[in-house]
């Protein structure tokens, strides 16, 4: 009988994502993705961590601008512009830690980009657009 409940059950979700049934989840309940600590860099004269953590900013902060990204309307706009307003902060607070003045001023040019999308009237047209080559920025002070 259990499997015949388990099988009905299995049976009628496949056909319910089959006939296209979507399912919304608010980007905030999205939990940032998991991952391990940061790799301390071996080269001299760079911080442990600025890199990484940079990186790292971006990628949960893609995470969360995509979940954005689908919506539509104000709330949508509002929830791109701070997910952006806060990796500018906390990529400014990363690249205060490096002992590098071209790291620091490379991660710089990241959080000032980040603002000017937080900023923005439209910005979906940065997350398509500069927010996709952001990260580059920083590449040649990465060890």
């Amino acid at each position: 009988m259990l499997r015949r409940v388990a099988a009905s059950v299995t049976l009628l979700a496949t056909a319910a994502l089959a006939a296209g049934c979507e399912i919304e989840l608010n980007p905030d309940s999205i939990p940032a993705p998991f991952s391990v600590a940061p790799v301390p860099s071996a080269s001299a004269g760079q911080p442990k961590y600025v890199c990484t953590a940079v990186y790292k900013i971006l990628t949960d902060g893609a995470v969360k601008a995509a979940g954005w990204a689908t919506h539509k309307g104000d709330d949508a706009k509002a929830g791109l512009q701070k997910t952006f307003a806060d990796m500018a902060t906390q990529v400014t607070a990363a690249g205060a830690q490096s002992s590098d003045p071209a790291q620091r001023a490379a991660v710089d040019e990241v959080a000032a980009a980040l603002t000017r999308g937080s900023q923005s009237e439209d910005p979906k047209a940065f997350l398509n657009g500069d927010f996709v080559t952001v990260g580059q920025k920083i590449d040649n002070t990465c060890p």
